[in-house]
């Protein structure tokens, strides 16, 4: 099991969270104990159990500290603002959200995580944190929803899409690897389903974070 950097460091409570988080983001909820991230955090699973009474409850507060650092960018919603037609405001639209989800690597395997092993009792934290950039980028949407140039009506609709897309990269890269279904593929091709334009979009720019997200696990 891997552990946290200067494990002395720290209150015990941050490094907790931050051995937490790392395991947890490697591993998954069942596949980690409180004993290895007592491990990791330089501290004794007393400690432990002292701040958190269930290791479930450690769970949640790691996933809720890593949701409370997602941040939209104002320049990246400028531009969404700034689109002059649909396929462009829809690949900016995309270019946020891929920027604000993999800025950490660690959120999107814990998300993943959390869906599969803790249940329905979490969508509550997740939509908080998340609800203001689905909103926010779906009233961005908007004006080109339904119009000639975008099939789709439903801007929230067309948002969760791509969150979906996002999120789950990873996954649907592992099980069905072709070449060149990148990101910047799987966009495309949603974008040419979604639009009516026969214009191709141009080149979608990855970040270094998105790159990193992509060739992480």
């Amino acid at each position: 099991m891997a552990s946290v950097s200067n494990p002395g460091r720290g209150g015990a409570d941050e490094r907790i969270l931050l051995s937490a988080a790392a395991l947890f983001a490697n591993f998954g909820y069942n596949g980690v104990s409180t004993r290895d991230i007592a491990s990791g955090a330089g501290v004794n699973e007393v400690t432990i159990y002292r701040h958190y009474p269930r290791k479930r409850d450690l769970y949640l507060a790691v996933l809720d500290a890593e949701l409370q650092q997602v941040k939209l960018r104002g320049d990246l919603l400028s531009r969404i603002a700034e689109a002059t037609d649909a396929r462009t405001a829809l690949e900016r639209a995309f270019e946020l959200i891929a920027a604000t989800l993999t800025h950490k690597p660690e959120l999107l395997r814990l998300m993943q995580y959390s869906s599969l092993e803790l249940g329905e009792d979490i969508d509550p934290m997740v939509r908080k944190h998340l609800g203001q950039l689905v909103e926010v980028v779906a009233h961005y949407l908007e004006p080109w929803a339904g119009g000639e140039e975008l099939r789709n009506g439903n801007a929230k609709a067309a948002v969760l899409a791509l969150v979906a897309m996002v999120v789950n990269y990873r996954s649907l890269h592992r099980l069905f690897s072709i070449g060149g279904a990148g990101h910047k593929a799987m966009f495309q091709a949603y974008a040419d389903f979604c639009s009516n334009s026969s214009d191709p979009v141009g080149p979608i720019r990855t970040s270094g974070s998105e790159a990193a997200a992509a060739g992480a696990g």
